[in-house]
């Protein structure tokens, strides 16, 4: 394994990327679905505001995870999918959720031994 200073720096980097609330899921549904408008994405993801939506989008095209083609009509029209880079992140978006599944199973079945304690 590298030595501990660009082990830190790479996972910090790596981070750097997915950090938010919102960036995973965006990634996982794009990866998912493919192409989105702006307001499917809003639709997909409904407690998101636009504002944090539309910050979120722009970090993520420009780490050049998200393309963003712009349609010159009216009304405008907004697409974004996941870059040939972006599309690298597929593998760990998936174990995540992968993981995450297995953690609610997890947390439902330590809820379920805790009430039979108490119950007892």
């Amino acid at each position: 394994m590298a030595n501990d200073c660009t082990t830190k720096r790479t996972v910090e980097t790596a981070l750097q990327i997915l950090v938010g609330k919102w960036k995973p899921v965006i990634l996982f549904h794009l990866l998912d679905k493919g192409t989105l408008r702006f307001s499917e994405l809003q639709k997909l993801i409904p407690d998101v505001t636009k504002k944090m939506l539309t910050t979120q989008l722009r970090e993520l095209e420009y780490h050049d995870i998200v393309r963003r083609k712009v349609y010159s009509v009216v009304p405008p029209k907004v697409e974004y999918s996941i870059s040939e880079y972006g599309k690298g992140l597929k593998p760990l978006l998936f174990a995540m959720h992968e993981w995450g599944l297995s953690h609610l199973v997890h947390l439902d079945e330590m809820e379920n031994e805790s009430k039979e304690l108490i119950g007892k």
